[in-house]
Parts: structure tokens; sequence; C-alpha cells
């Protein structure tokens, strides 16, 4: 699985994947500072021309410390592998949704 990884997204969640052989583009390394405008739009494109294969994870993780992030999200990409392909998921610390894309 490859991820492209929000500015906002911990360092330690992007080195966790990484070090269990994740391929992770992190924006804070490949184009630092662009606006939310940028991304959006970056999202949107993906979204209009279906090019999304592996899906969205959003996490509202807020309050955890960053291991319990990292781990929490790395469990769900092995738990749940399968199912968050092609899907927009919702990870918080009480549940998590997982959503379909229309297109998969």
């Amino acid at each position: 699985m490859k991820f492209l990884a929000d500015e906002s997204v911990d360092f330690p969640i992007v080195k966790l994947l990484r070090e269990n052989n994740f391929e992770v583009d992190y924006i804070a390394e490949i184009k630092p500072g662009i606006t939310d405008k940028q991304v959006i739009n970056f999202g949107e494109i993906v979204f209009r021309q279906r090019k999304i294969s592996s899906g969205i994870i959003l996490y509202r993780l807020s309050g955890l410390a960053n291991k319990e992030k990292s781990e929490k999200i790395l469990s769900l990409i092995y738990e749940h592998q399968s199912s968050i392909e092609g899907s927009f998921t919702v990870i918080t610390q009480k549940q998590i949704r997982i959503k379909n894309l229309p297109y998969q």
C-alpha cells in the first residue's frame, strides 16, 4: 500500500508506516507549506479522475500521544486492509467508520 500523508499528519505516523514497509509520500517533505486549498484541489482531481486505489484515512485522535496514534493507525491498516482499500475511512478513539467510495 502507498500513502500520501498531508502535512498535518504527525511525523511519527509517517515514520512508523515507513518502518513497516509502506511507501509514504509526505507533503511536508515534498511541498511544505502548500495551502489547504491546494491539497483539496489535489484531492478533487484524484477523486474526479478516479485515481484513488487505496482510499483515504482521516484520523481524529486528538488527545492521544503520537505513539498511540501511530499504533492505532497501523493496527487499522493491518486489521482492515481489504476493507479500507477504495474506501473513505475515519478513525476516532472509539470507532472506525469505513465507507466505500462510489466508483470502486
